[in-house]
């Protein structure tokens, strides 16, 4: 799946949110202490376990959402938590924010931002509170999760503050991991950030996927990867690059790591107008999925460019250098 584009104008409008958080924050440091966002904003968080559903079943009997069906059937929150597998939700009419204990504690502050968002994006707000018939649809509920996404990175990154650092820096994947531990925030997160915003005019991408040599029974080969991001460069130049392929380079040059650096190399692919060219990529499997980032190198004149079939003539073979070996 590929990253979504955010409508320019909801973008605008949550960016505006953050600022404003931001500002009452004095503009902080890096990492976010989001228990000084919570005070300012007056919101209350709290852990929920769907095994021990006691409080939670107590704490929703008091809830009314807007939608009369939740007045009269308390649970069908947790019905809802139960069949959608969400790992957090807010609540408008409390100001509460809920997330799921079990979830890993990076996590659990990326659940909070997304949710913050929600509480702060003034068009989110007749959603929450049960358009039923609006929030039924599948593209409106995907697009708001995108926006609230898209607001936890502005919030847990600092907005500019992120973009600039990381601009100073090099382009691989141990500086990804440096701005991660300074920020507080997961390499996923980090990387998300690094391709979408901090190099938006250069063509990098980000592959978030199965480990590439240990692959479940169940693995698609047509959908390879969880997501494939694309900085803005590489999705105008580049767009016709497909996950199938950029996957398959990956395993060209994988290991059967069981954590840690999988390896890297140099791949070719085609742009748009049928030029060649060389992308560095290495790959970094921290435990439960493999991260992979790929920055531009150049043209790629002087190699041997092999054609795939139809359905991928729009990339290339990796041009193996052995790094990965």
């Amino acid at each position: 799946m590929k990253n979504q584009t955010i409508d320019p104008l909801a973008a605008e409008d949550i960016r505006d949110q953050i600022d404003k958080v931001l500002r009452g924050l004095g503009n902080p440091e890096p990492p976010l202490d989001l228990v000084d966002v919570r005070e300012l904003l007056k919101l209350d968080l709290q852990f929920y376990s769907t095994s021990n559903t006691g409080w939670l079943r107590e704490s929703l009997s008091k809830i009314r959402v807007g939608a009369k069906q939740l007045a009269m059937r308390p649970t069908l929150i947790l019905d809802v938590i139960r069949k959608a597998r969400l790992k957090a939700l807010w609540l408008p009419d409390r100001k509460r924010i809920l997330i799921d204990e079990e979830l890993p504690r990076l996590k659990q502050r990326h659940a909070e931002g997304h949710e913050i968002t929600h509480s702060i994006t003034p068009h989110h707000r007749p959603f929450l509170f049960g358009d039923d018939r609006e929030t039924l649809r599948t593209s409106c509920h995907e697009k708001l999760e995108s926006e609230a996404n898209y607001g936890s990175g502005q919030l847990l990154f600092l907005r500019e503050r992120f973009a600039g650092e990381a601009r100073d820096l090099q382009r691989n994947m141990a500086t990804v991991q440096d701005l991660a531990k300074t920020f507080g925030n997961t390499i996923t997160m980090t990387l998300w950030r690094f391709v979408e915003e901090a190099h938006t005019g250069e063509p990098i991408f980000g592959v978030i996927s199965p480990h590439p040599q240990r692959l479940r029974d169940d693995f698609d080969p047509r959908t390879p990867c969880r997501y494939f991001i694309e900085s803005p460069a590489f999705r105008d130049r580049f767009g016709t690059v497909t996950e199938v392929a950029v996957f398959e380079a990956i395993q060209g040059y994988a290991s059967w790591a069981r954590g840690g650096s999988l390896g890297e190399d140099d791949v070719v692919f085609v742009d748009r107008d049928g030029e060649r060219h060389r992308f560095h990529m290495e790959t970094f499997f921290n435990g439960y999925e493999a991260l992979t980032l790929g920055t531009h190198l150049g043209p790629a004149r002087s190699q041997i460019f092999v054609e795939r079939d139809s359905l991928r003539r729009m990339s290339a073979w990796p041009a193996r250098t052995g790094r990965g070996m």
